[in-house]
């Protein structure tokens, strides 16, 4: 059996460097919250193939709705001959969606198709082109969507220019030092200085930043871009690829705000690690685009549609969203522990809703400074202990959490003490 290192070095040799890896390990099987590599070592999952695994890896439900639907046909692409599982889970998406009125579903394959082709939806309703997107933002990496993230490196850096008319707002965190105020100021510059509103489709925004650092946008922030998109004529996009499916403790992170986007993204913990996206969204406006303009050969693939189905049914027989809550007051609590020690690295700003939860890494007791490199060294120290561990931020000094759902309580203390580990000075 090959080794962890050997497959590392055959991965050299035949996959581009721009593929990036978090961890040199080589994963052979998974269960739940837990991961065994090729040597038979086991770890605990606090990534969760990025937020992709909300109901656990290899849930027998998922498993097993996806294996009945195998037996009967794997692809016919929905375009040429229709299926029910796609029909079902548009139905049993847009009566859960926070969306006014009538909503309507597609689906894609990945997050990235599903934030493009809001973009594309928007500029088909509204007749316009523009699109404002805020800094610190991860849309995707394929053109259109990395013009609208928000950070360069490594995302944008030497692959080329942006696409035309978009724009970035700074987003507001006291980390950013950015208040609503100053945010919603920058963007009335924009419209004087760079842009007539009259020619914008969009503003897209995560509720949750999660590439950027677990920030959530401030209740303020989303009323005022609400009014802007109501006055001008705009949609608000709501990027949920990452918060979406119960990671905050609600299904979808708008359910948090008073009020609504015109357009959700979906993705990642959508079909419980099977290739699936979508765009939910008032069915006026996602009727906007001409027959044909949307699709993909393999959007809304049959043993995704399958997987999601089941997802949601694990998410209402198992409570899921109650059990994100739950598991962010554990984890909240246990980093608050940790922040106040001496023989751990100076940490700060534990955040985030639900089980979405992070905390910085910082240079010292008063918080201001970030350490990546700490970082670096931390997320090191725990795969090396037996935990897989995530960073990320604008600074590169933040620690994310996306443990399953599922996962027990003795899973979700022993992947702490792992961390706590890492931690130590």
């Amino acid at each position: 059996m090959s080794t962890n290192a050997e497959i590392y070095a055959r991965r050299q040799n035949a996959v581009p460097r721009g593929i990036g890896h978090a961890t040199p390990i080589s994963a052979a099987r998974a269960l739940n919250s837990e991961v065994w590599d090729v040597e038979g070592r086991r770890y605990v999952d606090f990534a969760g193939g990025i937020a992709v695994l909300n109901t656990g890896h290899c849930h027998p439900k998922v498993v097993a709705a996806v294996r009945e639907q195998m037996e009967r046909f794997t692809h016919t692409c929905f375009q040429v001959l229709l299926y029910e599982p796609y029909v079902e889970l548009a139905e049993r998406i847009n009566a859960l969606a926070p969306i006014k009125g009538p909503a309507k579903t597609g689906f894609f394959t990945t997050g990235a198709e599903a934030t493009e082709n809001a973009i594309k939806i928007a500029r088909a309703a509204t007749g316009r082109s523009g699109v404002i997107a805020f800094t610190g933002g991860f849309h995707g990496r394929t053109i259109m969507a990395m013009s609208m993230t928000g950070k360069v490196v490594p995302y944008k850096k030497g692959l080329g220019p942006a696409q035309p008319e978009t724009w970035h707002v700074p987003f507001p965190s006291p980390q950013n030092d950015v208040s609503v105020e100053e945010s919603l100021k920058y963007l009335q510059f924009l419209f004087k200085a760079d842009i007539d509103p009259a020619r914008v489709a969009a503003i897209i925004i995560e509720p949750v930043q999660g590439e950027g650092g677990f920030h959530q946008a401030p209740a303020d922030l989303m009323r005022g871009l609400r009014k802007v998109c109501d006055d001008h004529g705009i949609l608000l996009v709501a990027d949920e690829v990452q918060t979406g499916y119960g990671r905050t403790g609600k299904m979808f992170a708008m359910e948090h705000y008073d009020v609504h986007a015109d357009l959700i993204c979906v993705a990642k913990s959508l079909a419980g690690g099977l290739p699936l996206s979508g765009v939910i969204g008032r069915a006026e406006v996602m009727d906007a685009a001409e027959a044909g303009g949307l699709g993909g050969t393999y959007a809304g693939n049959p043993l995704a549609c399958a997987a999601a189905l089941a997802v949601l049914d694990v998410f209402e027989e198992e409570k899921l969203l109650e059990r994100a809550n739950a598991i962010g007051a554990r984890l909240r609590a246990r980093l608050e522990s940790f922040r106040t020690r001496n023989d751990l690295l100076p940490i700060a700003a534990v955040r985030g809703p639900g089980a979405m939860v992070a905390f910085d890494i910082v240079q010292d007791r008063a918080g201001e400074v970030p350490d990546a490199e700490s970082t670096k060294r931390v997320t090191r120290a725990a795969y090396e202990n037996g935990l897989v561990l995530l960073s990320c931020g604008v600074n590169a000094n933040t620690i994310r959490i996306l443990v399953p759902l599922t996962a027990p309580e003795a899973i979700v203390d022993e992947g702490l003490d792992l961390l706590e580990r890492a931690l130590a000075v």
